[in-house]
């Protein structure tokens, strides 16, 4: 592909459409985690086409949110410059004023931004990294799955093969039961032997109820404690933070909209590694956001979810220390794209030789999932 050439700081390439795509996936087995359950998974698609190229960017949310970029976001944005990513984030931010920056707004902003940054990088004929800036030539991952609805020989099975596959490190869900949450871990700690290993309780617990259970893992070498209780509880947080055993970290954080909430958990000192998941934060521009606020606070910042579009935001963002490799998503973003990065030696590098994330969709295989 050709890279457009700008020929005076008044140049510009105007977005010329914004298009919008839902897919339902169903799971490959039912899923649960502490406080939900779920059977599919559904993926809202966007395009943003300027010059001779489209850029793709996704979230994974409710089909409110593709309706909330065609109405609203696509008319706010089609015209605009391109190449001035800031100034089109700014105008969609400005524009959902009235509905409120959590949820479903900041979803729907995720989705366009990340389609904006893979379409610049497109029209420049450059991988996002190298337009990002890179820091790393590529980033380390965890394997992510070890759901409540699984038996423990399916969780065995899981994680157990990620360690076969050369992923150092392996997440199980947690926070349904207790007791039956420590034999679980046990179980999982003989297979994957010295590999690290990390729970999520998705804020399942109370403060006392995660405090004895930190202690109950800490003698199974678990390292990483995600959501011990409410991510809206930042004082619950930081009590089990300061009370926890050494060697145990506590995360949170994949449930931030925009930089003020990051600057809160930060602020009141309320975990050890920093969560944001630019499919939800504000897209690249806002997990570039989150990025620079660890850094400030000198914590690490952990990407969630969604490995496609973080690979490459990942290695341009300094205070990175790992990338969750989630089975839903890992499994839907190899069925539906060409290019998707994969595991070697526990890490997911950046194609160089694509232009963008480096991925092309697989549109007859996305069509069979269209909503």
């Amino acid at each position: 592909m050709k890279s457009h050439r700008m020929n005076s700081p008044d140049d510009s390439i105007s977005i010329r459409r914004i298009q919008t795509s839902i897919y339902r996936i169903p799971t490959d087995f039912p899923e649960s985690d502490g406080t939900l359950q779920w059977d599919h998974t559904t993926l809202v698609l966007v395009r943003a086409s300027a010059g001779n190229a489209t850029g793709i960017g996704y979230t994974y949310a409710d089909r409110a949110t593709a309706n909330l970029i065609h109405d609203l976001l696509a008319k706010t944005i089609e015209g605009r410059d391109a190449m001035n990513i800031p100034g089109c984030w700014e105008a969609m931010v400005r524009r959902i004023r009235n509905l409120g920056r959590p949820g479903i707004s900041s979803m729907a902003i995720s989705a366009v931004d990340t389609a904006l940054w893979d379409l610049k990088a497109r029209l420049l004929n450059i991988p996002l990294v190298k337009l990002l800036g890179a820091v790393r030539a590529s980033v380390p991952i965890y394997g992510s799955g070890g759901f409540t609805s699984y038996s423990i020989k399916q969780l065995e099975e899981q994680l157990g093969d990620w360690v076969e596959q050369g992923i150092p490190r392996v997440k199980m869900k947690i926070g349904r039961d207790a007791a039956a949450d420590r034999e679980r871990v046990r179980a999982v700690r003989k297979v994957i032997e010295f590999s690290e290993l990390f729970v999520d309780a998705n804020g399942a617990y109370s403060r006392k109820q995660a405090l004895r259970q930190a202690e109950d893992f800490a003698q199974y070498g678990v390292t990483w404690f995600e959501e011990p209780v409410s991510s809206d509880d930042l004082e619950g947080l930081h009590l089990i933070r300061d009370r926890a055993p050494a060697g145990i970290d506590i995360a949170a954080g994949e449930y931030g909209y925009n930089a003020g909430y990051f600057r809160r958990m930060l602020e009141t000192q309320a975990v050890d590694v920093l969560q944001a998941d630019a499919t939800r934060c504000g897209g690249i521009t806002g997990f570039l956001q989150a990025a620079a606020l660890c850094q400030a606070f000198h914590l690490p910042l952990s990407a969630h979810t969604a490995p496609t579009v973080h690979t490459q935001a990942g290695c341009a963002a300094i205070p990175l220390r790992n990338l969750e490799y989630f089975h839903d998503h890992v499994r839907i973003e190899n069925m539906f794209f060409d290019g998707v990065p994969q595991p070697v030696h526990g890490e997911l590098r950046p194609d160089l030789s694509r232009p963008g994330m480096g991925v092309e969709l697989k549109q007859a295989e996305a069509e069979r999932f269209a909503a």
